[in-house]
């Protein structure tokens, strides 16, 4: 399989996006960076442009659903075309429904879901005029199976990202344009701070994890592959009395 060369990362300033550029610079990729925070964007550039064959950044909130696609064009055009779009951008916000703080857990789902799908539509626009490229979409192991109270909207957010990617993958199975649904663990970042679970994995072994699933360009790929595939299999098949122990 030739290496896709031109990546788009959304969310990359920080967390599992910074870490996957760095990643992929040190393989000598192309980037387009993008995330609302352009000083420590072009702050991370800085550091790859030696290794990586270019770097261009953007900032972008991907809840501004208008910018996405021009911060996409822009992106696609200074790297001459994307070969792959990692949807990586989210939220972990959150609260008990019903307890007052509605709008934390509608700016997750608006972040998580919403402004995911305006970034699958960007990117397939762009796929469907090449005719080729790799759409990820960075979803997680909370959305096999919905979470109890404060996890529930992020729990539903990544739930529908993952029926979104299986959606897109029937419509292209057998096409020149390629979708992976990615379902992280535990990873050692901003949004799981504070967790406590023995099942957390440092940042670099995460993403190590993470790349090596996006390079094989996997339909559906638990990361780390190790505890959580099975993990995965007994949220979704297990009955609801077995699953919410485990949850």
């Amino acid at each position: 399989m030739t290496p896709r060369q031109k990546i788009l990362i959304t969310g990359a300033s920080s967390g599992l996006g910074e870490g996957m550029a760095r990643r992929f610079a040190a393989r000598g990729r192309a980037l387009g960076l993008a995330a609302r925070r352009l000083e420590r964007l072009e702050t991370l550039a800085a550091e790859l442009r030696p290794s990586a064959a270019q770097v261009a950044v953007t900032p972008l909130d991907v809840t501004d659903l208008d910018a996405v696609p021009v911060a996409f064009r822009k992106l696609a055009d200074e790297l001459g075309g994307l070969d792959r779009v990692i949807v990586n951008a989210g939220l972990g916000k959150g609260a008990p429904l019903g307890t007052g703080k509605a709008a934390a857990n509608i700016e997750t789902v608006q972040t998580n879901l919403v402004g995911a799908l305006a970034q699958a539509e960007a990117a397939l626009e762009i796929f469907r005029e090449q005719n080729a490229g790799h759409l990820v979409l960075i979803s997680s192991i909370s959305g096999v199976r919905g979470l109890p109270k404060a996890q529930a909207a992020y729990s539903a957010s990544k739930a529908g990202l993952t029926a979104l990617g299986q959606g897109l993958q029937a419509e292209f199975a057998g096409s020149p344009i390629t979708v992976s649904v990615i379902a992280p663990g535990y990873i050692e970042t901003d949004i799981n701070r504070g967790v406590k679970t023995s099942l957390m994995v440092d940042t670099d072994k995460g993403v190590d994890a993470l790349v090596k699933a996006i390079e094989a360009e996997k339909s559906w790929a638990p990361v780390p592959a190790w505890p959580w595939t099975p993990i995965a299999a007994a949220l979704k098949y297990l009955p609801l009395s077995l699953s919410r122990r485990l949850v």
